[in-house]
Order: C-alpha cells, then sequence, then structure tokens
C-alpha cells in the first residue's frame, strides 16, 4: 500500500492505494469520497478525469505502470462530454465527421443539415449527397424524420463517380493532383474549376487559388451545380448560389480575401441566397481581421484623372456596365432569348429514376470502364496482310507461316535466360517489399511525434546463435504472434508507446521511456496471458 494526494476543487485529500491498482478503480473511491454525482444520457455524460505529469489517465492502466508512486499527487475534474447529435462518414477523406447541434436538428429538413456540413467540410453542396445507413438517398426537400433519423445516426457523404482524387487534391491544396484528375467534359471541367476556387478558398490554399483564378473562375461567380443537373432549378439547394469569396469570409481566410478583392472589387458586393455580403458573412462568424480589411475597401474612394468615386458607386456602376455588355452580346449574336438548362444530348439526372452517379467511385474505376469502352479492337491478322501486301503473295506468306518449324534456343541458353529472370524478379520482390515497409513507416500517425532511428536499408548478417538456439527461435515466433495478434509491427508498437508516454510532459525524457516500455510490457502481458503469445521473458525488451 502508498499514500497518494488527490487535488479536487481546492481540497486536498490523501488516499491509501495499492500500486497495482487501475486507474478506475480509483476513479469509484474519488467518486464515493466526494459523493460527486456522474451521469449519461442520450445528449452526454459528466464523467471524472485524473490528470498527471500533465496527461490524462486511461481507466485500463495501473497505478504502478505509469510511475506514480509514494506521496505523489493527482488532479482530479469533472468532465462534461456532450454526444453528437449525428455522425456523418465522409467517403473521401473516410472519417467520422460529429455534428454536434441540439437535438431540435432532427426535427429539421435535409437542407439545413447540408448547409451545417458544408460549413464543416468545406464541400460546396452540389459535389455530394447524404445517404441514410441503409443506402437511401436523402432529398433536401425533405424532412429528417421522414428518413428515421434519430439520435446518433450515422449518415454517408457521397460525391460524384470519378471525383474522390479530385476533391482529395483540393482539400490537401495540392494542384498537380487536382489537375490530374479533371475531367474531359467542357461543362464540367468549368464546373470542377469553380469547385477547386471554392474549396481553397475555405481551407486558404494560396497555390490552389491562384491557378484557379488563372484558368478563368471568377471569386464572386456561383459555384453552381454539376452539368447534369443544370436543369432543375426548382430542386436545387439554397446555398448553390454562393461564390468562392463567401467561402473565405466564412473561414475567415484573409488573404484569399485581399487576392479575390485585388481580381475584381465587385466581391465587396457579391451576396449569397440570404443577401448577405462578403462582409456581414465575415461579421457573423467573428473573424475581425477580416472585417477590417473588408470594411476599409467598401469605404474606400476610386481616383480617376479629374473625379473620385466612392466604391459603392464605383461597383454599382461596373455592375450596369457589365450587365449592359452581356445584353447587347446575346442579342448581337443570337437575336433570341438565351437558353437555360439541359440541352438536347446532354445527360441529365432525374431524382428517383435514372441510375445514382454520386457513389464515390474512384476515378480509376471509371477511367478504366470508359479507356475499355474506347479502345478499338486490332482487324484481324488476314486484313492486316491484305493491306500491306499484294493479293498474290498472301496465300504464299499464310502457307509458310503454316509450314514454319519453330526453334528454340540450346538448353545451355535457355538456362542462362532462366536464371537472369529469376534475378530480376527477386531483385523486383526486394524493392516492393522495401517501398512498403517505407510506405508504413510514412503512413504511421505516431511517427511524426516520436523520432525514432531510420530503418537501415544496409543489409546485415545476424550472430551465428540467432538461428541456432531454441531461445531465439521462441523469441521470432513471439514477434510473429504478437505482430499477428496486435495488428502493429514491432517498431510501430514502441512508436506507439512512446507517442502515449510523450503526453506526460512534467516528466524527464528518461521518465518517460520507462513508463512506455512498462506499457509496452503490459501489452505483452496481456497477450500472453490470453493465450495469444508464446510465453517469452526478454520480449518486452525487443519490442522496444
Amino acid at each position: 500500500m502508498m499514500r497518494i494526494f488527490i487535488a479536487f476543487e481546492g481540497s486536498f485529500e490523501p488516499f491509501d492505494v495499492s500500486a497495482n491498482e487501475t486507474v478506475e478503480a480509483l476513479k469509484l473511491k474519488i467518486k464515493d469520497y466526494f459523493h460527486i454525482p456522474l451521469s449519461e444520457d442520450i445528449r452526454g455524460r459528466h464523467y471524472l478525469e485524473l490528470v498527471y505529469a500533465g496527461a490524462a489517465l486511461r481507466n485500463s492502466w495501473s497505478l504502478a505502470d505509469i510511475g506514480i508512486s509514494f506521496c505523489s499527487t493527482l488532479k482530479c475534474f469533472v468532465k462534461e462530454e456532450e454526444k453528437p447529435t449525428l455522425y456523418v462518414f465522409n467517403a473521401v477523406t473516410e472519417k467520422m465527421m460529429p455534428i454536434i447541434e441540439d437535438i431540435s436538428l432532427l426535427a429539421k429538413k435535409v437542407s439545413d443539415l447540408r448547409t451545417l456540413i458544408t460549413l464543416r467540410c468545406g464541400f460546396p453542396v452540389s459535389v455530394y449527397c447524404l445517404r441514410t445507413p441503409k443506402g437511401q438517398e436523402m432529398y433536401d426537400c425533405n424532412m429528417l424524420k421522414d428518413y428515421r433519423t434519430d439520435m446518433g445516426t450515422t449518415l454517408r457523404l457521397d460525391v460524384w463517380d470519378g471525383w474522390k482524387e479530385f476533391l482529395m487534391g483540393c482539400l490537401l491544396g495540392q494542384k498537380l493532383k487536382v489537375q490530374r484528375y479533371l475531367s474531359k467534359e467542357g461543362p464540367v471541367l468549368k464546373y470542377q474549376k469553380r469547385v477547386a476556387l471554392y474549396i481553397s478558398a475555405f481551407y486558404g490554399y494560396i497555390e490552389l487559388t491562384e491557378w484557379a483564378l488563372k484558368q478563368g473562375a471568377r471569386p464572386h461567380e456561383a459555384v453552381g451545380v454539376h452539368p447534369y443537373r443544370a436543369w432543375c432549378h426548382e430542386a436545387l439547394h439554397t446555398d448553390v448560389s454562393k461564390c468562392p469569396v463567401h467561402a473565405a469570409a466564412e473561414a475567415g481566410q484573409l488573404l484569399i480575401l485581399k487576392a479575390f478583392v485585388h481580381c475584381s472589387v465587385l466581391c465587396l458586393e457579391c451576396k449569397n441566397a440570404a443577401g448577405q455580403t462578403p462582409l456581414t458573412i465575415a461579421f457573423k462568424h467573428k473573424h475581425k481581421d477580416c472585417v477590417l480589411y473588408l470594411l476599409s475597401k467598401t469605404w474606400s474612394t476610386v481616383s480617376f484623372l479629374k473625379i473620385a468615386l466612392p466604391m459603392r458607386i464605383y461597383i454599382k456602376i461596373k455592375q450596369w456596365i457589365l450587365r449592359a455588355q452581356s445584353h447587347s452580346l446575346h442579342k448581337g449574336q443570337f437575336c433570341k432569348s438565351r437558353v437555360f438548362g439541359a440541352k438536347v444530348g446532354d445527360t441529365v439526372m432525374v431524382d428517383g429514376f435514372t441510375t445514382p452517379k454520386m457513389t464515390s467511385k474512384s476515378w480509376h474505376k471509371i477511367g478504366n470502364q470508359d479507356s475499355q469502352s474506347t479502345l478499338g479492337k486490332l482487324p484481324p491478322l488476314k486484313a492486316y496482310t491484305a493491306s500491306k501486301k499484294p493479293a498474290d503473295s498472301l496465300t504464299v506468306s499464310q502457307r509458310d507461316t503454316r509450314e514454319q518449324i519453330v526453334t528454340f534456343p540450346p538448353l545451355a541458353e535457355a538456362n542462362k535466360f532462366s536464371d537472369l529472370q529469376g534475378h530480376q524478379q527477386q531483385y523486383q520482390k526486394e524493392i516492393t517489399a522495401t517501398a512498403r515497409r517505407k510506405e508504413r513507416l510514412v503512413k504511421n500517425k505516431y511517427l511524426p511525434q516520436v523520432p525514432l532511428p531510420p530503418v537501415s536499408s544496409v543489409g546485415y548478417s545476424h550472430p551465428s546463435f540467432y538461428y541456432a538456439t531454441p531461445r531465439a527461435d521462441l523469441l521470432r515466433s513471439s514477434l510473429e504472434s504478437f505482430s499477428k495478434y496486435s495488428g502493429r509491427t514491432p517498431r510501430e508498437n514502441a512508436i506507439y508507446y512512446l507517442a502515449m508516454a510523450s503526453a506526460f510532459k512534467e516528466k524527464r525524457w528518461l521518465q518517460q521511456l520507462e513508463i512506455a516500455r512498462t506499457l509496452a510490457k503490459k501489452s505483452i502481458s496481456n497477450l500472453t496471458t490470453q493465450g495469444s503469445l508464446t510465453r517469452c521473458e526478454n520480449l518486452p525488451e525487443t519490442v522496444l
């Protein structure tokens, strides 16, 4: 038994605990001692959190494993956790997005939920749809309760087929990736450029924004809808009229706003469906720097040779001139009213009737199908020969081909050729294995937190007893079993526990290392007790 101290709401009380006692058992003692009311319902829960050396303790940890000794002091807090109203699985990022709103959201329309999701993920509403857990598409005009959406339901966000890689490039600000996955259809290509400008404005990617502006996308023009749905004006979401400058104002991207205003001053008076300008939107979301910049630009003056105009008057004059130019252009070229929506021969989508095209299929799958359908087949051999040779030589060439005897190389040369092929295959396998190891290390989410020495690519030989002793065989089989049942390699296991121990910021590095070693031993012993591993005494030292 040892005595520790618990600091809770100004009081400092001693507790006699066992070294092997778990954090969960200690929390129960604290709850009973201080008479702390804890509760949990569908909306949220109140729970205890113990903090030691700057790190929050997990319930499964033992006190001795994390370095808690005699006279240690632990801080106790009552935490309140609000449970999300809904969960949305993003098919592009493959991550779960919690929607923490009032429960009254469940009584609203699907369009209201999509507005919230757009503010969270930065996708324009026209590039995705929502589906129920059973895969049924949810339409904006319906209520959430019409789809039996309850508290904690997980919905799925699907995008246009072949757009996953393009949208992922937009989310990461990778211009080359965006360019690679652009569509070859003219109207769809223009729409993708507007989408790229919208997302880059939301996340503040300067390079991608400059590229989209050079491609002809305008910050004060609405993103609009996919050309396949351009005909259905009545069923569209109101946010399809949002422009990239509105996204930049919502996210507080000051540099992007400056670039947009420099590109066109019409951005200052660009309004969304609710009639809000970027200044109003920035003020609503409390982006102080953006508000000051937009305010100074809106109330500035534009000076000419003999006159100076307020910015608002200048913008109105420019809008009037642009409308007049557009009207005269259409009147002179077409001499008829402008046609909106789909035209004859265009692909259209009718909700509930046509085959869904928003199922988040990858670009490679869609591209392979298109390439296979457009590839031409080779002409028959006879037709090819006839086109190259005269008709009288066709029969001779066919007869010679039938009568020709196939000869094989000598046996020695064949053996050399087969050996060369074997070496090439073995070399290719080694390159592939090395690439996979590097990829796995790069993808490890704990690697940036804990710098470890790189894996040596130089081959080395183990000592002779490594393969000879029974203990070495036992150790090697135990490591293989550990990787199989834990889902981590020994190196990944070391990174995992070092990252976990790095949360104890008030401890020295060597003390953090000791905590990581102890936790690694504990994980090995748990697997050993469950019968998943062969028992080995020195295995934890090898794992970490």
